[in-house]
């Protein structure tokens, strides 16, 4: 059974209360705050025989069905490969399930998860069945960025904004999901996760903390001349190129926010905060604008699966950062 997290108990209730279901929802908001567990949740429910109050009984025939994984009535599509496309063939593998009579005599659930990583073909092809869902078929689509989805398919769904949880309720999480952790280890795992309590858990497992301080001696490096930039996209190899574009665009971003209003308090993470203050009182603001448009522009190439390489691009970034300085 989904786990349910205590930040969505408003929201499972709006949901589940409901007297009669739309025929999709869109439920959409940040990565990492359990969109998907709450559509587990949902199609749990709507495929119980024996609902009990606003949950799914884990008894009955459709709830043992479901648990095992072969319920006739459930279909669940999302790529075929992590990180890769939804491909209009699985689409229409799931338009012929949705035009099927339910098996079990009462409703069909699919659940699509993520929406965005439909292609164009894929997108439209659901659309006809978004549109006019077979017998009492009920679709969960489950987005990590809703402005890159069609405005048709928007538009025959019923959105549900999933919005980030608190600042306390994710550290209180946090505290019971990672025992071993420090409330500082905690509290700068949720920071570089933007909020998001389990992209914490995840970047916690991938090593993000030794990542990010090894970039930030990189950075320090560079900056005082002890490590070139072609050194330093070599040494960054193992460390995931949209991380690094997240890092870069949010200490532009405080770059330019602290040359606007000099306030010491908007630094960000102490680790960046000196290098940050430095930069913004000896770089010129359009440089540091261009810098930023830069790495907004490949970090949209990189989700979008762009075809790039690698190490002469962050070579490239790596020349206009370290030339920041002196340019004010």
């Amino acid at each position: 059974m989904a786990e349910a997290y205590p930040w969505q108990e408003g929201l499972w209730q709006q949901m589940a209360g409901r007297q009669q279901h739309a025929h999709a929802y869109l439920l959409h908001g940040p990565k990492g705050i359990g969109k998907r567990a709450l559509a587990e949740r949902l199609m749990a429910l709507l495929l119980c025989q024996r609902p009990a109050e606003w949950a799914a009984c884990g008894e009955c025939k459709g709830c043992r069905l479901l648990a095992a994984g072969s319920h006739p009535d459930n279909y669940v599509l999302e790529p075929e490969e992590a990180d890769k496309a939804i491909k209009v063939d699985q689409v229409r593998d799931l338009v012929s399930f949705v035009v099927q009579t339910a098996q079990l005599a009462g409703r069909k659930v699919v659940l699509i998860e993520p929406v965005e990583a439909m292609n164009i073909n894929a997108a439209n092809a659901l659309l006809k069945s978004l549109e006019e869902p077979s017998g009492d078929t009920v679709l969960l689509l489950v987005s990590h960025q809703p402005s890159r989805l069609l405005p048709t398919l928007k538009s025959r769904c019923v959105q549900q904004a999933c919005p980030l949880p608190g600042w306390a309720i994710s550290l209180q999480w946090l505290a019971a999901a990672m025992p071993d952790s420090t409330e500082p280890e905690r509290e700068e795992l949720l920071a570089l996760a933007a909020g998001s309590p389990l992209a914490a858990v995840t970047l916690h497992a991938q090593g993000v903390r030794e990542q990010r301080a090894q970039v930030v001696e990189g950075v320090k490096k560079l900056l005082k001349g002890q490590q070139t930039p072609t050194q330093l996209a070599e040494s960054w190899k193992t460390i995931p190129l949209l991380l690094l574009f997240d890092w870069f665009c949010d200490w532009s971003s405080l770059i330019l926010r602290y040359q606007l209003t000099q306030d010491e308090d908007g630094l960000g993470l102490s680790d960046m905060r000196k290098v940050i203050q430095y930069l913004a009182q000896k770089s010129a603001q359009g440089k540091v604008l261009q810098i930023q448009d830069w790495v907004l522009a490949q970090r949209q190439k990189v989700l979008a699966k762009g075809n790039l390489n690698r190490e002469l691009l962050l070579e490239a970034f790596l020349v206009s950062w370290a030339a920041l300085p002196g340019q004010a």
